[in-house]
């Protein structure tokens, strides 16, 4: 009798054991169900959470039924708790051991900002501030408190920070994006010069700046970009006056609303082109590397003028009245006070 009432037992005890290995199995198998999410969704994970904590926080946020399976998981796999701090985006589909293994390798959320080519350094600062996810540490700056704090005192920021799409992660802090940015372009300048051309016109790097501040605006059109640079370079040579109507709209400031009148060709300011005899005092836009090739390596050729068409090209010509003539084709029948850039010279 006594026999039997042990082996009963024996067996009550291995099926026990097998119900509740089971039971643990299935419990470690649900981590890999997709999580309930309807829609993607971020994760703080704050320095210093264990991943204890983070089944906890997962339960309570109602995306792990029983956050027992994860701490036990941790148990059994160690560097499953190596997770790292950071911002994660938890997307429908995705399984409790996904977001762990997200966590492991630090995959955090990305947040990007972009500069355009052709802005200006204050829309760079305008999209900055536009980002609630950057920390807003140049609120309160000048321009020139900016430019103190990149390392840059009396250097004027237009055409410093180069025009791309930067990458960071939530708190990072404006002044980083643009010290990012400064640097890209000083090392853009620094190659480019080194292998500038023979014979150009400008003296300094900073001379090749403005240049490709200039040939930015000026055309839409890639291909044009190294005609437009030898254009200006042959006006240099000659002693002509640039005549180009983005240096006059940068310099006419918030007066420039849309048009650029007779009056304001011939209104002084460091920045006028039709008054002034050589290059503005600074650039006038961000400019890509592009453009600045384009500066370096200008066209050959012997065009003075040119005249946009009107669809984003320009026609160019080698004397003043075939430019005349294609003003006359292309712009006077869009409006009186059109100007194409650069128009005759009085040289």
């Amino acid at each position: 009798m006594i026999r039997k009432i042990v082996v009963a037992l024996v067996a009550f005890g291995i099926l026990l054991g097998a119900g509740a290995g089971l039971w643990a199995w299935q419990g470690l198998q649900s981590l890999q169900q997709p999580v309930p999410l309807e829609q993607t969704r971020l994760l703080e994970v704050p320095q210093g959470t264990t991943l204890s904590h983070l089944a906890y926080d997962l339960q309570a946020e109602g995306l792990i039924r029983e956050s027992l399976w994860l701490r036990l998981y941790g148990k059994l796999y160690p560097q499953s708790t190596r997770i790292k701090a950071g911002e994660y985006e938890l997307a429908p589909g995705m399984s409790t051991l996904d977001i762990i293994d997200k966590m492991v390798a630090g995959i955090t959320k990305v947040w990007s900002v972009q500069f355009i080519e052709g802005t200006r350094f204050a829309d760079a600062r305008a999209a900055l501030a536009g980002k609630a996810t950057l920390a807003q540490d140049t609120a309160q700056m000048s321009d020139e408190e900016i430019m103190a704090a990149l390392g840059q005192p009396d250097q004027h920021p237009e055409g410093w920070f180069f025009p791309d799409t930067y990458l960071y992660e939530r708190g990072t802090s404006d002044l980083e994006i643009l010290r990012r940015s400064l640097e890209r372009m000083q090392e853009t300048l620094e190659t480019e010069w080194a292998n500038r051309a023979p014979d150009l016109p400008y003296k300094t790097p900073y001379e090749a700046m403005i240049m490709a501040s200039i040939v930015e605006k000026e055309t839409g059109v890639p291909s044009e970009r190294n005609e437009v640079a030898g254009v200006f370079v042959r006006r240099l040579n000659k002693g002509m006056r640039l005549q180009t109507d983005p240096t006059v709209i940068y310099g006419m400031g918030d007066r420039y609303k849309g048009n650029i009148r007779r009056k304001d060709l011939r209104t002084a300011t460091p920045y006028n082109t039709y008054v002034i005899p050589a290059l503005p005092p600074t650039p006038i836009a961000l400019f890509g590397r592009e453009a600045l090739h384009a500066t370096l390596h200008p066209a050959a050729g012997t065009a003075l003028y040119f005249v946009a068409r009107g669809d984003g090209s320009h026609v160019f010509s080698d004397t003043l009245a075939e430019h005349q003539k294609a003003v006359r084709n292309y712009q006077l029948n869009l409006r009186e006070d059109y100007r194409s850039s650069p128009p005759p010279a009085n040289n």
